[in-house]
């Protein structure tokens, strides 16, 4: 007796647990049903024993009495114990165990969820899903001959000797009944459907439904023409209220809408209605036609299910997706109120009003914008884990993939915005500066993380990414031009016959007379080499305006030429001017000395 309890208790306890992988949830309840039963029908006979016992004691062996009573109680508390733990199995069998239907006509009467005896759950609804078909097809059935008998273990359903189904104490206990109420519903049941599937067999029954599709098709035909024909009627009556109730939509000189445009928008909107009306309609109509037919009901209820439950689905993801969307708005709202009060302390900073010690005011920007990107990253980290999906296998592998693409082709692009970096904090030029990077001269019009761009004299606009600006050599001709300047130098040569003070005034007072050279400091003319034919002199200036120096170049060049020309100095090669023989000076006419006679061609005889 002791050893069927305790395999009883250890069984129960290996269903709890889970340790039986092998079984499923209903095989697992019949083989602990069937051990508690064996240990219920042995308590009960160890019950009648002790009463028997009990009988027979006299009165005056009461401690005995006392022993068998307290025996007795404990075997009816473990048959109760027993029971409950069985009926928590079998709800939670009822609610995740695998169900199998009873169909007729393909409507479903009821589920099976318990073995019977070597019979599963399947077996047992295929079964009685063939006895039902027979008896449908039985010409002689007598349905109110169906009964229910009662047995030991099961209450059967039977019609004459034919046993339709047994219901046992396990099935009652899925359902939270009783036995016998469980076995007079499924009776009600099978009577009520197979009344219902012979007549759906009848002529009379089948015709009715044929006439019924008939008259539904006929009904969802006149509703499409109706709405084809209204949507036609509704273009029509828009089209000739237009000059009355549409009028252009401007502000100030600027038409966003014309009337026209307006009328275009409101008939396709109206199309767009007339569409969304005409698929609700289909959508219903197939159901409907559907729900005529025993044969096509399932078809009405997969076509509902279809549309409804991503439907349903998508609603349902949205509504438990409501928390983490505040904590994402929340996130973002006090990381937007953040980048705002950094960025007014850059702006302060970068207006001279906030100065920080070793901190340039032109850094600010720049810094700003890496804060700036620092301070959304960090937000990304924040809002990741809350966003939809994050934590499945498919975000992260698509995460990783677009993390190998943006490794694999973005290092030029990576090298370009650390370089740009780097610039920003090197200072070496800033937004208007004249520069020459390479052979590359201009001004400098945009400065970004990945590239600089400059416009050279000949207003073209040049690109240059920022690792070649870092990689080469930049001069800048603005830096200075605050404080002293920059000095431009053009070189002349000349020839030995004239003399360099000439030469030196001659180039100074070129330069001063050039508008955009400075007097102060003075120009000044280095000697920067003594060839075989002639001297070069090198004129240098000091000027302000740096972006117009091709200007300067060009007014100092001209000055050049006409103070040479009004003091007879001849730029041009001493070897052509030593061999002139005969020809005239290279000076204009207008500019030569009266009485200028060209030299004479030598001769020298031996």
């Amino acid at each position: 007796m002791k050893a069927t309890f305790l395999l009883a208790s250890l069984m129960l306890f290996c269903l709890t647990t889970g340790a039986q992988d092998t079984l499923s949830k209903s095989s697992e309840l019949q083989v602990v049903y069937r051990a508690a039963e064996k240990s219920r029908i042995a308590d009960s006979i160890k019950i009648v024993l002790l009463n028997e016992q009990l009988t027979n004691l006299s009165e005056t062996e009461i401690r005995k009495k006392t022993q068998i009573e307290d025996e007795i109680r404990k075997l009816r508390s473990s048959d109760s114990i027993r029971r409950n733990s069985i009926e928590q199995q079998a709800a939670v069998l009822r609610d995740q165990g695998k169900k199998y239907p009873v169909i007729i006509d393909y409507d479903t009467l009821f589920y099976i969820y318990a073995h019977l005896g070597a019979s599963s759950p399947e077996e047992r609804a295929k079964n009685i899903q063939t006895r039902l078909n027979d008896l449908i097809k039985d010409d002689f059935l007598a349905i109110d001959s169906i009964t229910i008998t009662e047995t030991d273990f099961t209450s059967n359903i039977i019609y004459n000797q034919l046993v339709i189904m047994g219901v046992t104490d396990l099935d009652a206990m899925v359902q939270g009944s009783t036995r016998t109420e469980l076995a007079k519903k499924y009776a009600v049941i099978i009577k009520e459907n197979l009344r219902e599937a012979r007549n759906n067999r009848s002529i009379g029954v089948i015709l009715k439904r044929i006439g019924l599709a008939i008259l539904i098709i006929a009904g969802f035909w006149l509703m499409i023409k109706l709405i084809i024909k209204l949507h036609k009627k509704t273009e029509i009556w828009i089209g000739s209220k237009k000059d009355t109730w549409l009028k252009n939509l401007t502000y100030r000189d600027y038409t966003f809408l014309s009337a026209d445009q307006e009328l275009s928008l409101i008939l396709f909107l109206i199309k767009i209605l007339k569409w969304v009306v005409l698929i609700l309609t289909i959508y219903l109509f197939i159901p409907l036609i559907f729900s005529i037919f025993p044969f096509t009901r399932g078809w009405a209820d997969n076509l509902l299910n279809l549309i409804w439950f991503p439907f349903k689905g998508v609603l349902q993801a949205v509504w438990n997706y409501i928390p983490n969307l505040f904590s994402i708005l929340v996130i973002v709202i006090i990381m937007r109120y953040v980048i705002r009060f950094v960025k007014y302390l850059f702006n302060e900073i970068e207006s001279e009003k906030l100065t920080i010690s070793g901190f340039h005011a032109d850094w600010a920007m720049p810094t700003y914008s890496i804060v700036k990107f620092l301070l959304y990253a960090f937000m990304f980290v924040l809002i990741f884990p809350y966003l939809p999906g994050s934590d499945s296998e498919v975000f992260r592998g698509v995460s990783v993939f677009i993390g190998i693409l943006f490794s694999l082709g973005s290092s030029s692009a990576i090298s370009n915005i650390i370089a740009g970096i780097v610039i920003t904090y090197m200072r070496p030029f800033k937004i208007g500066d004249r520069i020459k990077i390479g052979d590359m001269t201009g001004d400098v019009i945009e400065k970004t993380l990945l590239v600089t761009r400059l416009r050279t004299p000949k207003l073209e606009e040049i690109t240059i990414p920022n690792s070649s600006v870092l990689s080469g050599n930049t001069i800048n001709y603005s830096s200075n031009t605050k404080n002293e300047g920059l000095i431009i130098h053009s070189t002349v040569t000349i020839g030995y016959d004239v003399p360099w003070k000439d030469m030196h005034q001659a180039l100074i007072d070129a330069a001063l007379r050039t508008p955009q050279i400075l007097h102060q400091p003075q120009p000044f003319v280095l000697q920067t080499s003594l060839d075989d034919f002639y001297v070069s002199y090198q004129i240098n200036a000091y000027v302000k305006e740096v972006n117009r120096l091709a200007a300067i170049y060009s007014g100092l060049h001209q000055n050049i030429q006409d103070v040479c020309n009004e003091r007879g100095i001849e730029i041009m090669s001493p070897h052509y001017r030593a061999l002139r023989d005969g020809n005239t000076s290279t000076i204009p006419a207008d500019q030569l000395p009266e009485g200028y006679e060209a030299p004479s061609i030598r001769i020298t005889r031996k």
